[in-house]
């Protein structure tokens, strides 16, 4: 027999051998073509074979049958022959046997690989029953010679068995499916992809035409094909460069298949492998999602599926999400109102929810919105709606992985941040980088999603966690290219010039941190001012540490260490020494009221109660700069003044109320009136957004508000109540934990407390119960949020009106971070 990897040599067999050898040869002979006429050159010889020693041996009543992928007519030069010997059972053993001896040795005698099995039709469908993998390979069973009504009933009754078994067998190439993927990894991201048995391989693509037969649930059909095909051509690639039948495209094999294919280089060549298997493995995600659907259906029983009246067959329950966006059957979807013609933020605010939420977000809401978008991007620089909400889908931690992967299998991402397209599918060389250059970003934000109660702006932290490597499309410093697409996408996206700058630095100087610490001497004054120059403040240098850790944890197990975490820490230490003397934050100053607001606290003291006004409110874009021309007015939210006497509770009661009625708060100011000879009033200044509907009336909130001061509305309970309901069906987000501190030397008049935290319903009144068992007073206070993180500071004293000593700020902080929790 001869050696792996050797070709036949010329047999008496009708010249098989030398045809096939012609045709595996022939350069311009390539792709489906070729495979389609290697299968019908093997088809020729073996019905051959068939037909000269059925006759020899007398044998009736038996058909060759090629299954598996020679049953598709897809022949790869090293690919294994899937053969079964089909009979009646009518005939003698011995006969049969030296029937099947003539058909398998001249195969192996050329050197190939042969899967073979002798069966009547009973034994077939038994073994197919026992073994699913033998009836997968039914599925593609094809005639090859013989007795045809032999294999059409095979044929026939093998996909009535899969379509009767397939709700209990689905489950179980599923269980394959994953088990093959923990084994094998993803294609999509391997350095040396096994382009069979890897997740998005060849395997998964004859899944996929597995569950299409079930007719339970089919793939999505863009690209799926096309995808397969380049797989497959890649495979007869590596099969004649190596002349074995090997399915591991080996770095050292790359550069040569890729020539053999009429490509530029092994980069060019892993990126089209990378896309493919992302095709294969997007369209998995969505059909095993749909199957899941279907088998969970089938499993309510009848007098229950009526009872239910319908509601799993494509009526059930919609739970709301955002605006324009709901949960419907574990995935999230578009509302029946939304109109995403009417609102380009809605893919955004989509996506943003159901990672929120730790759902999957459906295929034909992103395709609805890219539909709809089409031709219409974002304005530039961006609302702030769509910057809030992308720095809330990068915050949501791992859940953002499959959205993100969701939206650029749709073409979304590219057209939202057309830069993205350089780094997409790009491989990485170094083999401690464990994923492609796009999906290490993505990883990079996931990781700094955890590290967001570090900083004072998650948000730009999350955006510079994106971006720190955007430069590896274009060549030269990635480092320095990456500086230049970060400002430029910063301020396309609408961050302030002075954020911008920010955001530049942190992507041009996100290896500095580790590079000094591990290369340098830190006891070198001159180190330390490097570093200190370059970082330029103890604001980016925080940010810039995240990063650092972020960046690391993202790239492979081999990149971090606490060893590393160490050097890097003592690093930050001593810089952020050398930049302490700098002027630190400013003191808030006294901030005065509006003419507006005045007019509000004039109507609280006149009439004991609270007065709300509630409007619109525009601005321009904060990209805005120094000499540009002015630019259209943004909205960004409606803005909700609240004027009432100070009294306990007011922060905890209006901010219950605001929740109660379902608003989010992206932003707010307190400011106490306390005028000699007048009485005390505390102003409220909102921003504020609907979830989802309309936005309430001002007197409607106005009553709940009067009612909550007096008692007579618990707002506690009714929240309570509102948060068992959403748990029953809620997926929590693994969120860090709510960190809440004393910041040292804020003021000279006040304590003021920070918390960070995840945002949700309710918080800012959690926290102002906290603060008002707490026995302190707010004097004011300063509220934003940035994507899905909250980060607040309250101003507060004693009842002597005097900041609090350290002791009882540390004991306060402790108490509203038990609350949090």
């Amino acid at each position: 027999m001869p050696g792996p990897g050797t070709e036949p040599a010329p047999a008496p067999e009708g010249g098989y051998p030398a045809a096939r050898l012609r045709l595996l040869q022939d350069e311009a002979a390539i792709g489906p073509g070729r495979r389609a006429d290697l299968a019908r050159l093997t088809d020729d010889w073996l019905a051959g074979l068939l037909a000269r020693h059925a006759t020899a041996t007398g044998l009736a009543g038996t058909a060759l049958v090629a299954v598996g992928g020679y049953g598709r007519g897809e022949l790869s030069p090293r690919s294994d022959l899937d053969l079964l010997l089909l009979h009646d059972g009518r005939a003698d053993a011995a006969a049969l046997a030296a029937l099947a001896d003539r058909l398998w040795y001249p195969i192996w005698d050329l050197g190939l690989d042969l899967d073979h099995a002798v069966r009547t039709p009973a034994q077939a469908r038994k073994a197919a029953r026992e073994d699913l993998k033998v009836q997968l390979g039914l599925l593609d069973a094809r005639h090859l010679a013989g007795d045809p009504e032999l294999t059409a009933a095979l044929r026939t009754t093998a996909y009535a068995d899969w379509r009767e078994s397939a709700p209990k067998r689905l489950p179980e190439l599923h269980d394959l499916c994953q088990e093959r993927a923990e084994r094998q990894g993803e294609l999509q991201y391997l350095l040396e992809p096994e382009l069979k048995e890897a997740r998005g391989g060849l395997r998964d693509a004859t899944a996929l035409r597995a569950v299409a037969a079930s007719w339970l649930a089919d793939a999505p059909r863009g690209g799926l094909e096309a995808a397969r095909t380049r797989l497959l051509d890649t495979r007869d690639a590596l099969h004649l460069t190596t002349g074995r039948a090997t399915d591991r495209l080996s770095l050292q094999e790359q550069g040569q298949v890729a020539g053999a294919l009429g490509m530029l280089d092994a980069d060019a060549l892993l990126r089209q492998t990378y896309e493919s298997a992302r095709t294969i493995s997007y369209a998995a995600d969505v059909t095993w999602r749909e199957v899941g659907r279907v088998l969970r259906a089938r499993s309510v029983k009848p007098m229950l599926r009526g009872l239910l009246h319908g509601r799993i067959a494509g009526k059930g329950e919609r739970s709301p999400l955002a605006e324009g966006v709901v949960e419907l059957d574990g995935e999230a979807v578009l509302a029946r109102t939304a109109r995403p013609e009417r609102d380009p933020v809605l893919v955004l605010r989509a996506a943003a929810a159901a990672a929120q939420a730790g759902l999957p977000l459906a295929t034909h809401a992103i395709r609805r919105c890219a539909t709809a978008t089409a031709g219409r991007p974002l304005p530039v620089p961006w609302p702030a709606e769509a910057r809030e909400q992308l720095v809330t889908l990068l915050g949501a931690g791992t859940h953002t992985v499959p959205v993100w992967e969701a939206l650029e299998a749709e073409g979304i991402i590219t057209r939202l941040l057309p830069d993205w397209e350089r780094v997409r599918c790009r491989p990485q060389r170094n083999p401690v980088h464990t994923w492609t250059v796009d999906r290490h970003l993505v990883e990079t934000a996931v990781r700094a999603s955890a590290l967001t109660r570090r900083v004072h702006r998650p948000d730009l932290l999350l955006v510079a966690a994106l971006l720190h490597d955007i430069g590896k499309g274009w060549p030269g410093d990635h480092s320095v290219a990456g500086e230049t697409i970060a400002h430029d996408v910063a301020g396309r996206l609408g961050f302030g010039a002075r954020d911008t700058a920010v955001i530049a630095t942190l992507v041009r100087h996100h290896l500095l941190l580790i590079d000094t610490a591990t290369r340098r001497d830190l006891d070198d004054p001159a180190t330390v001012g490097a570093v200190a120059e370059a970082v330029g403040s103890t604001g980016t240098l925080e940010l810039l540490h995240a990063l650092t850790e972020a960046d690391a944890l993202a790239t492979g197990p081999a990149a971090w260490s606490a060893w590393r975490g160490g050097l890097v820490a003592d690093l930050v230490k001593r810089v952020a020494a050398r930049l302490a003397g700098e002027p630190g934050t400013e003191e808030r100053g006294a901030v005065e009221p509006t003419a507006e607001q005045e007019r509000l606290a004039i109507e609280a003291r006149r009439t004991g109660g609270p007065v709300l006004a509630l409007h619109a409110r525009s601005e321009p874009p904060t990209g805005a700069g120094e000499g540009s021309e002015a630019p259209a007015q943004e909205p960004v939210g409606v803005e909700l003044l609240i004027a009432v006497p100070d009294q306990p509770g007011v922060l905890a009661a209006a901010a219950g109320v605001l929740a109660l009625h379902r608003l989010t708060v992206r932003a707010a100011d307190l400011l106490l009136l306390d005028p000699v000879d007048e009485g005390p009033v505390l102003l409220l200044s909102w921003r504020v957004a609907a979830e989802y509907g309309s936005l309430p009336r001002a007197d409607r909130l106005r009553a709940d508000l009067v009612r909550t001061l007096d008692g007579s509305l618990d707002i506690p309970a009714r929240l309570a109540e509102r948060e068992r309901a959403y748990a029953r069906r809620a997926r929590a987000v693994l969120a860090p934990p709510p960190r809440v501190s004393v910041a040292p030397g804020s003021s000279r008049t006040a304590t003021v407390i920070e918390v960070r935290a995840q945002d949700a319903h309710g918080l800012l009144h959690r926290i102002g119960r906290a603060l008002e068992q707490a026995g302190v007073a707010v004097r004011s206070a300063h509220i934003s949020t940035l994507g899905a993180n909250a980060v607040d500071a309250f101003y507060v004293t004693g009842t002597d009106g005097e900041p609090l000593a350290d002791g009882a700020a540390h004991e306060v902080a402790m108490a509203v971070e038990r609350a949090l929790r």
